[in-house]
């Protein structure tokens, strides 16, 4: 299979990709069948892709539906690894950061300040500083500028919103963020283009056998209920918090046990904290990112195991509260719950040890072949991602015939790098030629790199006028989501294709009818679906606002789940 030649097609994810891409799991015979689309599965197809392998990649919601929506947004060395002296982890992410920068995404990943608050004189400077000459110079060629020392004075400069004593000086470091949602759909629409099968909506509901050997999967359409069986000579399960769900399934018993942790985050608008950095603060448990993230700020997180759903993890008032409660404890302006525009959970599937009693959970990933031609993986960090898909395409190869390439996805640019710095220098020239203001074009930009001809020369001029709610996105972007971005349903769009759902204080509700109506001009959808769909997402606002309010884990939980799934055929749990 080889890559798409028509760079206006390139990775799209549309209507009749989809159909055609149902066609060909029924039909052909893969190298690999993978397992979940969230990034380290979209990861893994873009590297067996990229090695010539033949490949498909199925996914029971949206890409990116589960933990790699909700993380913090950050592609980071995790600077508090340093002190567990987890030092080949840090190495590793600073490295793939410089990537990302660099080479790979540097469309969709940024470098960001952050201020490290000093609370103790004489030793703490000298410490810190230490960790973060390491964390500087760890990963290698460097992009972003190193530490700065700050007085207190000039901390408070930095950081105007800060308590005069909550510190008595600061080092300024640079990390990265990102968009989570929208690069694991880049990630997942560059394995297309370089000849991946992709579909969503499509869930793994058994396994094919042929002897003691996994030989692929049976899916269902949980669209339409449709079921095909799809042959392959090995699979790979990347499901994250369901790896152990999929391991019953497949009947297998697992290498290693995943463990749910929930983090909870909340967005607050920019003016809320004036600063011009983030913060990380230490707790009693880890740490507090304080993230700018364009015209807001993404505080959080927590850190608690969660036994529940693991498709809709639920805030409780007790979460929001942490959070609220930590942050104020250095602002001088203290955050409120009205000062709350958006809140989101996601659950990281941590490594346990086979007892409970002396489990350590770890943010390592590992991968086993549980069985011949079965190969599971989990654990790790969002920013790892590609070199755990590489990792499990190695433990893999042993189920595939002939020698298999070495991986090369640290030489393959996500779809929209290439051009993105020319186009940046010549955005005002864009904005005239679209009829944009060069603020809004520099947007598209960082959302969608060089693909921004293929967005913008789409639209009729209507197109171009901002969503009604949502000003800060264009209407064109609803339809593209659709047409090229593999969005089947409202909230994909509203939570992930944009990031209206926490950014804006109704969550997506105001601006849903005419989202849906704009996605309905490519699915095809009558009035009755487009209704159908603001019902459902309003619904899921709806729960997850009054689950925000009840305080603990089941009760929160009682009340997201009742809220409607917007693919009506999935089976859930599946084991």
């Amino acid at each position: 299979m080889v890559a798409r030649k028509h760079p206006a097609t390139a990775g799209r994810l549309g209507p009749l990709e989809r159909s055609e891409a149902w066609e060909r799991l029924g039909a052909d015979t893969f190298d690999l069948v993978i397992i979940g689309g969230g990034v380290v599965g979209v990861g893994t197809a873009l590297d067996a892709a990229t090695r010539g392998l033949r490949v498909a990649l199925v996914e029971a919601r949206d890409l990116a539906s589960g933990t790699s929506s909700r993380s913090s947004k950050l592609f980071h060395g995790g600077l508090r690894y340093l002190e567990q002296l987890e030092f080949g982890l840090v190495r590793e992410a600073l490295r793939e950061r410089e990537l990302m920068l660099t080479r790979l995404a540097p469309h969709l990943v940024k470098p960001v300040p952050f201020l490290y608050p000093l609370t103790r004189r004489v030793w703490e400077r000298p410490y810190t500083a230490a960790g973060l000459l390491m964390y500087d110079t760890m990963g290698g060629a460097r992009s972003v500028p190193g530490q700065k020392h700050l007085t207190r004075a000039g901390a408070l400069r930095l950081v105007p919103a800060l308590k005069s004593s909550a510190l008595v000086g600061g080092i300024r470091y640079y990390d990265a963020q990102a968009d989570d949602a929208r690069h694991t759909m880049m990630v997942g629409r560059t394995a297309a283009h370089y000849g991946a099968v992709v579909r969503t909506s499509t869930q793994v509901v058994g396994f094919l056998r042929e002897a003691d050997r996994v030989s692929g999967v049976r899916v269902r359409d949980v669209e339409d209920g449709r079921e095909t069986s799809v042959r392959a000579h090995a699979v790979i399960n990347a499901t994250g918090v369901w790896t152990d769900e999929l391991q019953r399934l497949s009947g297998s018993r697992g290498r290693f046990r995943v463990r749910a942790s929930k983090g909870v985050h909340i967005v607050v608008p920019r003016d809320r904290i004036v600063s011009e950095a983030g913060l990380i603060l230490r707790t009693e448990k880890s740490v507090l990112f304080v993230i700018p993230w364009r015209n807001h700020w993404i505080v959080g997180t927590t850190d608690t195991d969660w036994n529940l759903d693991l498709a809709h993890p639920a805030a409780t008032r007790s979460d929001i509260d942490y959070i609220l409660t930590h942050v104020n404890s250095v602002l001088a302006t203290p955050l409120t719950h009205d000062d709350i525009e958006g809140v989101y959970a996601g659950l990281r599937p941590l490594l346990a040890g086979e007892s409970e009693s002396t489990s350590k959970l770890s943010r390592e990933h590992a991968v086993a072949r549980v069985a011949p031609g079965l190969v599971a993986i989990a654990g790790g960090k969002y920013t790892t991602y590609r070199v755990m898909g590489a990792d499990a395409v190695d433990a893999a190869s042993v189920d595939l015939p002939g020698r298999i390439q070495a991986s090369i996805t640290d030489k393959v640019p996500l779809i929209g790098a290439d051009g993105y710095h020319a186009l940046v220098n010549q955005a005002d020239q864009l904005a005239s030629r679209y009829g944009l203001h060069p603020y809004r074009v520099r947007h598209l930009l960082d959302r969608y790199g060089s693909l921004v001809h293929e967005v913008l020369e789409s639209a009729d001029p209507e197109l171009l006028k901002p969503v009604p709610g949502a000003p800060d996105y264009l209407q064109i972007e609803a339809v593209y989501a659709a047409s090229h971005e593999g969005a089947l349903h409202l909230e994909d769009v509203l939570t992930r294709r944009t990031r209206i759902s926490i950014e804006y204080p109704h969550r997506g509700v105001e601006c849903a009818l005419p989202v849906a109506r704009l996605m309905g001009g490519v699915h095809g959808w009558d009035d009755a679906r487009v209704a159908h769909e603001v019902s459902v997402y309003t619904a899921r606002v709806d729960a997850e606002r009054a689950s925000q309010a009840e305080p603990d884990d089941p009760a929160a939980d009682a009340v997201r789940s009742s809220a409607p799934e917007a693919r009506p055929e999935i089976v859930e749990p599946i084991s």
